[in-house]
């Protein structure tokens, strides 16, 4: 009985000890293989919190690769929070054009002219004050004060989820599992250096531990990771079957002048808020193309629109779409109806013209 028993206490001492020793590995791991990121500062440097804040702001539902020429403009243009929060917001909106989810953009701007007039120009620098913030909610306000300020947190990306859940097994799905995936997590965070701890598990996340075929061998924890143990580890996080929206139709309507191209801004509030458009039907499910086209713009030239072949569809968060485009040319002195303009096609670029708009004008002015 004796005998049989030392075994499985060595084995638990031996892992209380390995658990213990996660934080300081992780962090020897990230000081031989940190990523080289334009908003990371380097090692031994104290991270700017505009920097950390634009780039997670940036990162939300958006790859690094798809943020980095975005952070490398934002930057140039408004260098600090003070700049971006004196800045109009139709230029920011402008600029981020492109890389979706245009909701945060107007956050965005909301806090940088909120640092800018009630704090100075300065980041609050724990959890709570930036919670206060616009567009910060709990995750982004625990990065930026880990990162920036070495608050003692840990924030949860999509990265740290798949470790986590990876590492400790969690059977519990995705989003109910939050709440321990958030207690474990913190359990990787050392004495000191929160924010290369965190940053630490997101490289390992984005790197080694990848949702498909991870390199499970080159990994500082492998040894003790649960579900390598049982060879299941790609199928963690478990997640709740996705609820697929219901598809909705509508027509868009590209109407060219000379050079120019007809648009208006979209409501400020609301799917795409400010952000430029051509005139569009209401977008609704079971809408039948005949509906959608007695809404086009009022021009008396216009006598008969013209149908492209094809549509042009686009996935949002929570429905599909599916546009018909109908185009018409117009004579050089045609007025553009209240609430439209006429833009340069030419510098449709800088226009705040958001991906399915930028597909419906490329298949609208398509041969």
């Amino acid at each position: 009985m004796v005998s049989s028993a030392l075994p499985a206490k060595r084995k638990s001492q031996q892992d209380n000890h390995g658990h213990a020793e996660r934080p300081a590995q992780l962090l020897a791991w990230y000081d031989r293989h940190r990523r080289r990121l334009p908003w990371r500062a380097p090692a031994g440097q104290r991270s700017d919190p505009y920097r950390v804040w634009l780039s997670e702001i940036m990162l939300q539902q958006t790859t690094v690769k798809a943020v980095g020429p975005y952070f490398e403009k934002f930057l140039a243009r408004w260098p600090d929070v003070s700049a971006l929060g004196s800045a109009d917001l139709e230029d920011v909106l402008r600029m981020w054009a492109g890389l979706g989810y245009y909701s945060r953009a107007r956050n965005l701007h909301a806090c940088a002219v909120t640092v800018l007039r009630e704090h100075g120009g300065v980041f609050p620098n724990t959890e709570e004050g930036l919670r206060k913030l616009p567009g910060i909610g709990p995750y982004t306000a625990a990065a930026i004060a880990a990162i920036a300020f070495d608050r003692q947190t840990m924030p949860v990306d999509g990265n740290i989820e798949r470790v986590t859940t990876r590492l400790f097994r969690i059977e519990e799905a995705l989003p109910q599992a939050k709440p321990q995936i958030q207690a474990l997590a913190a359990t990787l965070l050392g004495p000191s250096r929160a924010g290369d701890s965190a940053q630490a598990l997101m490289d390992l996340g984005a790197t080694i531990c990848t949702p498909k075929k991870p390199a499970c061998v080159l990994c500082p924890l492998n040894e003790d990771c649960a579900a390598r143990q049982r060879g299941d580890q790609e199928t963690f996080p478990r997640k709740a079957a996705k609820k697929t929206g219901t598809l909705r139709r509508g027509a868009a309507f590209v109407v060219v002048r000379g050079d120019e191209l007809l648009v208006r801004s979209r409501p400020a509030k609301g799917l795409l808020g400010g952000m430029t458009e051509v005139p569009c039907s209401e977008w609704l499910a079971g809408q039948e193309d005949d509906e959608a086209l007695a809404q086009a713009p009022q021009l008396a030239s216009v006598k008969r629109w013209h149908r492209k072949l094809g549509v042009v569809t686009h996935v949002f968060t929570h429905f599909p779409l599916e546009l018909v485009v109908y185009t018409a040319t117009v004579p050089a002195r045609t007025r553009a109806p209240d609430g439209m303009r006429w833009v340069k096609i030419a510098t449709l670029d800088g226009e705040a013209l958001p991906n399915v708009m930028r597909k419906v004008v490329a298949h609208g002015l398509g041969e």
